[in-house]
């Protein structure tokens, strides 16, 4: 009988890679994908408290040998939790706290990498209540000169995070319907519910933080700890639609100088040791500053990247997945780069910045997709009404699909996507495809 592997709340990039490891395990999943309706209706009502101590009833004598999850948002402290109630090898959850509270995360990563850090002041804010009609008073001092980034305290894919460059910005940056205003405060809720099980943690997740500006070339620095033993997957650089801040593809391997490299895998192991993360797959989002050289901490992610997790394994052949199974199993990781059947890969985000109506490839196209790139790996996000309205003003944009792709090269991972673009549309049948872009835009520096 194979012993169970427990996964929280998987997502579409989950459900691929968990595959792998159906040899070995018997793989159970819990919990509801918040990208997906009507399951992430769950959230209206979820408690993690209860969650939790369901499970650990449920799984305690179910020979269950590990517990993951790759979520964000609160699936990383919820399986860290269970982890430890079931006696099983985990990430503390202490550490996972320190490192998606922002505000903690900054005032350790500051002690440790002063240079690395911008400043930054918690703004006396709070979801639902207003002063002078609005949620943040034009003469009032945000505490950071204009222009700033702003941030909520807690929260995942750049939800209402932006630039800001003046107190009327802000105001209108801050100011939410009823509707929007319960659903961040739910979406916070599971986070803020287990954080109050640790002392030393007094600052309630439903705040804005704001952060001085930082720029440069962004990039993800992806890897592991083991008992306080560090392994790296590698680097992945972001590329955004020009003049925005949206992620417009993700691509593997670096384009970084092998000085730059080794810079940017210290200040990430620094950063992750500085919130005592001492075992789990963790993700850190840089800025590199080609000028200078230098290197800023955007934030650090206690968790493995799901969305890059097939990038690594086109180019160098094992799915971080199975170094993830063997930190949750006690086990020592292996990794070795180069040896996948492609040389570049990258993920292309599909996104509109109007809120247009998008639809889902029908089977046809589907079934193009799956016969002319077997790698492809395909995700859709369609969204309608309020759902869809509520992104584009949240994001500034609205993100309908994502596909990976490997390639013999750049050049020829270009030409496939070029490839997909024409064949696949995300339109309504009685319209031409909107999003086909060249190769000279796929080709643009950041």
């Amino acid at each position: 009988m194979k012993p169970k592997f427990l996964f929280l709340f998987p997502d579409g990039w989950d459900t691929g890679a968990l595959a792998a490891l159906r040899e070995e395990f018997d793989v159970v999943c819990e919990g509801f994908d918040l990208f997906k309706f009507p399951e992430c209706a769950n959230i209206l009502w979820f408690d993690a408290r209860r969650f939790v101590a369901r499970l650990a009833r449920r799984y305690r004598h179910a020979g269950v040998a590990a517990v993951a999850s790759t979520n964000e948002q609160y699936g990383a402290l919820i399986a860290a939790t269970l982890a430890c109630e079931l006696g099983l090898p985990g990430s503390d959850p202490a550490a996972i706290i320190r490192a998606q509270h922002k505000y903690y995360a900054r005032q350790h990563l500051t002690r440790a990498l002063p240079g690395a850090n911008p400043p930054i002041a918690l703004m006396p804010y709070e979801f639902g209540r207003t002063v002078m009609g609005s949620p943040f008073a034009l003469d009032q001092d945000p505490g950071l000169p204009f222009p700033f980034f702003i941030k909520p305290v807690k929260a995942a894919f750049s939800v209402l995070a932006a630039r800001v460059d003046s107190p009327a910005a802000l105001a209108r940056h801050l100011t939410f319907h009823p509707w929007e205003t319960h659903i961040i405060k739910r979406l916070v809720r599971p986070f803020a519910d287990l954080m109050r099980d640790y002392g030393e943690f007094s600052v309630d997740p439903a705040h804005m933080l704001g952060e001085g500006v930082l720029d440069g070339a962004q990039i993800n620095v992806d890897g592991w700890m083991d008992r306080g033993r560090i392994g790296f997957f590698g680097i992945v650089d972001a590329v955004m639609y020009p003049g925005t801040q949206a992620f417009q593809r993700f691509e593997y391997p670096t384009r970084l100088p092998p000085d730059a490299q080794a810079q940017a895998f210290a200040v990430a192991e620094q950063a992750m040791r500085a919130v005592g993360f001492d075992h789990g797959a963790f993700n850190v989002e840089l800025f590199w500053q080609p000028a200078t050289g230098s290197i800023s901490i955007i934030e650090i992610n206690p968790r493995l990247a799901a969305q890059f997790g097939d990038l690594y394994q086109k180019v160098d052949g094992t799915h971080p997945y199975r170094v993830l199974a063997d930190l949750c199993v006690g086990r020592t990781p292996r990794w070795e780069r180069g040896r996948g059947p492609f040389r570049a890969a990258a993920s292309f985000v599909f996104r509109e910045f109007d809120g247009a109506v998008k639809v889902a490839p029908d089977r046809a196209q589907i079934r193009w997709l799956s016969g002319r790139y077997p790698d492809a790996a395909l995700q859709t996000f369609i969204k309608h009404g309020n759902s869809r309205w509520r992104e584009t003003k949240w994001l500034g944009s609205y993100r309908y699909a994502i596909v990976n792709l490997g390639g013999t090269s750049r050049d020829d991972l270009e030409q496939r996507f070029a490839d997909v673009c024409r064949h696949v549309s995300f339109e309504r049948r009685t319209t031409p495809v909107r999003f086909v872009p060249g190769v000279d835009e796929l080709r643009q520096v950041r």
